[in-house]
């Protein structure tokens, strides 16, 4: 009889398994750490010595080193900032209301057969909806203010993380709901407790699609009534032909929703985690 090789595995030779497949993994995360802080060099690079060559337009395309002149020139005056903080605090509040709104859009739906079948095609509709064209329309309702942008950022995100997250609902698998039934939960529990636990994995992944999307609301909004934050900065650079001023404002908003993705990832990994145990 073959014994389970659990049995004739020593401690030891399990501990080096587990200590080699830790010692792989990181030297993976290692190496993907490396490649892309080498992309990023050889970009970086790449783009300075092409401006200083003359191989493309610096007046259209700046450089790396016109960018950072500026960017110490505007951190030195202090008002760099105070575009980054509005744009941040328009952009997270944003995404956070969107996701929320989005949820318990998905969750009333859900709980509700009826309206489901009677949103359906109107949840389609939106979602097929430019939201970009709406911004006239929030600035007509709402003011051309904080209002109309904050509006922006929800409008990009509630439509596509209700749709996600309904399909995540009704996905779950339904033979645990039958034995779920069966032992007299209810309507209630059977959400708490089984569905909404199996589509996490599906909201993160919405979280991770609408940091992108609250970023792009916020900035057209604030292209259409802004006199503050990154957006303002990049439609005023392009109005006075400043392009280094739009690529030094393109750049920090990249490195900002990069951060942003990141704390979503961690939230993943820890979530997961959690899961697991």
């Amino acid at each position: 009889m073959i014994k389970p090789l659990t049995r004739w595995l020593t401690r030891g030779a399990q501990s080096e398994i587990h200590a080699d497949y830790l010692r792989r993994h990181r030297l993976r995360d290692w190496g993907v750490g490396i490649a892309r802080a080498a992309i990023l060099i050889l970009f970086v690079a790449g783009w300075e010595v092409s401006a200083r060559q003359g191989w493309i337009d610096p007046f259209l395309f700046s450089s790396p080193t016109r960018v950072w002149e500026l960017f110490l020139e505007m951190t030195a005056k202090g008002e760099l900032f105070h575009h980054i903080g509005i744009t941040v605090s328009e952009t997270v509040l944003g995404f956070i209301l969107g996701t929320a709104a989005g949820t318990a859009l998905a969750t009333l739906i859900w709980a509700s057969p009826f309206l489901s079948r009677v949103l359906d095609p109107y949840l389609v509709i939106l979602n097929s909806l430019p939201k970009v064209a709406l911004g006239p329309l929030f600035i007509v309702t709402i003011g051309a203010g904080f209002g109309s942008i904050l509006a922006m950022g929800v409008a990009i995100t509630v439509i596509i993380t209700t749709l996600v997250m309904y399909n995540s609902f009704q996905g779950v698998d339904p033979d645990y709901l039958r034995l779920a039934r069966a032992f007299g939960a209810n309507r209630f529990q059977l959400f708490s407790r089984i569905i909404f636990p199996a589509s996490i994995p599906d909201l993160i992944a919405a979280l991770k699609v609408n940091v992108g999307l609250s970023w792009v609301g916020v900035i057209v909004g604030e292209f259409l009534v802004s006199k503050n934050g990154l957006g303002y900065l990049i439609i005023y650079g392009f109005q006075v032909f400043n392009l280094t001023l739009v690529m030094m404002s393109l750049l920090i908003v990249a490195v900002l929703a990069t951060l942003m993705y990141d704390m979503v990832s961690r939230m993943e990994k820890r979530l997961l985690r959690h899961r697991n145990t």
